[in-house]
């Protein structure tokens, strides 16, 4: 269809749908303009007492055709119609194949369960044998799943120094990824000019460097104006070049090969403090220069909103698309790893699982590395049936590498959003889901023993594992550690010598 001589940003077309409550409505859509250049289009339901909820929001261009995709999750039966706003509204506008389909629940758990097989599990064979290759029969197995392949962390502040308890709280818990909230920004580590102090979040990294805990670096830069120390806006440009250059060797040279990932420039997106100072192609220099400074670590954008908002229009995915193809665009960033550190902090409404999942596959089909870095859902009676839909949906997904639960614990927080644990650090209800989860997804211990062909078969999660193999015949015992990863195939024959 084609919407010409428009004169209103919603001079489109529509159709009225009916909406059944506990439905998952999956929406695409091709999408063009006749000319000009890129055009912001969105599209949206509009109930009868005329409120409006973006579905799905992007980029329009002339001469080619690109997707909208997203989605909606009704909380009561809702007559609605579904339309389309084009923020040009002197172009013609056209659209082609528009789908929305429902799935109820079951099938949308399903297909969640069925993807998670899929992605985050292996069958596994350990094929063992004698010194002279014949197999083995009767061997005992005993096998310990030791590390998930998948993170899941949380964030903390500088108060896990204080307090011992706090400390084995964290780590009886499992995690394997952490981020400082505040400890490695640039206004905590030096908020006076040229006066540096990494004193607290030295501590930190070796609490964590010890336990064998990767971190997360967060963050180098902030483009957001009001998050930079004042004596930083009244710089030339020419200085705040170096100086931004200068903390970027500070904090990344010595953290070098320790820190796994760093969030470069954090939301780039939103803000452009370093882009109206310095020049629009200040975040791609940002990264080249970071990927100099630490070439073994992944650099990541970071946002907030682009998972959270569909109508975010500064966020949206394909914005979010463009700025990465921008800063690899950079001279010599085109072979560059940059992944998509989606924030997640989630508002009091119902978090839109059908958008959720449009969203990274959108993020999917670049390839590059997924974390949700800072999910949170409000303190309201729903939080803990929020956290446990937002972490299987990303924990289904194949593009999805890890999950930072922005959780932070201080003493008498009095805790307004996502807390895990009381001051006696007992469970919260959301807690308990981030447990149960991560009990889940392990691999449970397996016992057994090798069949007539000298095979020994389980399925499980992708991680590290130890196995200890016993001959009751020879007497012979052995030990091995084994990695399995998303790497490799479906099913995976290992074999074992004892």
């Amino acid at each position: 269809m084609v919407a010409y001589n428009r004169n209103e940003y919603n001079a489109t077309f529509s159709q009225k749908n009916f909406m059944e409550k506990g439905y998952y409505y999956t929406f695409s859509a091709w999408v063009r303009v006749s000319e000009g250049s890129e055009t912001t289009v969105s599209a949206a339901i509009i109930t009868k007492e005329n409120s409006k909820r973006v579905i799905a929001s992007g980029n329009a261009y002339p001469g080619c055709w690109t997707m909208l995709k997203g989605g909606f999750q009704p909380e009561f039966p809702l007559p609605t119609e579904l339309y389309f706003v084009c923020y040009n509204k002197t172009v013609d506008f056209w659209v082609d194949n528009v789908s929305l389909k429902e799935f109820n629940k079951t099938e949308w758990l399903q297909h969640q369960q069925r993807a998670i097989t899929r992605v985050r599990k292996r069958k596994i064979v350990l094929d063992i044998k004698d010194k002279l290759g014949k197999p083995i029969r009767g061997v005992k197995v005993n096998i310990k799943f030791t590390k998930p392949y998948f993170h899941i962390g949380c964030g903390v502040t500088d108060t896990l120094l204080q307090h011992k308890k706090y400390q084995e709280w964290f780590l009886k818990k499992g995690f394997t990824a952490s981020v400082f909230t505040n400890q490695m920004k640039w206004y905590w580590t030096e908020s006076r000019r040229g006066i540096e102090n990494y004193t607290i979040p030295d501590a930190m990294f070796q609490f964590f460097k010890k336990n064998k805990i990767e971190i997360r670096g967060h963050t180098v830069l902030w483009d957001k104006p009001k998050m930079n120390q004042y004596w930083l806006h009244d710089m030339t440009p020419k200085e705040l070049l170096a100086t931004a250059v200068r903390r970027l060797a500070s904090i990344m040279a010595r953290y070098s090969n320790d820190i796994f990932e760093w969030d470069v420039v954090n939301e780039n997106l939103h803000f452009k403090f370093f882009e109206e100072k310095i020049g629009p192609q200040a975040s791609g220099m940002f990264y080249h220069i970071a990927h100099v400074i630490d070439p073994n670590a992944t650099l990541y954008l970071n946002e907030f909103n682009s998972l959270e908002i569909p109508g975010d229009v500064y966020a949206g995915p394909h914005k979010y698309i463009n700025k990465w193809r921008e800063i690899r665009s950079y001279p010599g960033n085109e072979d560059l790893t940059i992944g998509f550190g989606l924030q997640a902090h989630f508002g009091l409404g119902k978090p839109l699982m059908p958008y959720i999942r449009a969203v990274l596959d959108f993020f999917n089909e670049t390839q590059m590395p997924i974390w949700l870095t800072e999910m949170d859902v409000p303190n309201n009676s729903n939080q803990a049936l929020y956290l446990e839909e937002i972490m299987r949906e990303a924990f289904s997904h194949p593009g999805v590498e890890g999950i930072i639960v922005w959780a932070p614990w201080k003493p008498g927080m009095n805790c307004t959003s996502l807390c895990l644990m009381d001051d006696n650090f007992n469970n919260t209800p959301a807690g308990d889901i981030v447990d149960k989860l991560m009990a889940e997804w392990r691999t449970p211990d397996q016992n057994g023993k090798t069949n007539s062909e000298g095979l020994y078969r389980y399925d499980g999660f992708l991680g590290d594992y130890n196995v200890v193999l016993y001959d009751p015949h020879s007497l012979n015992k052995v030990t091995r550690q084994i990695k399995i990863t998303n790497k490799d195939p479906i099913r995976i024959v290992i074999p074992i010598s004892i």
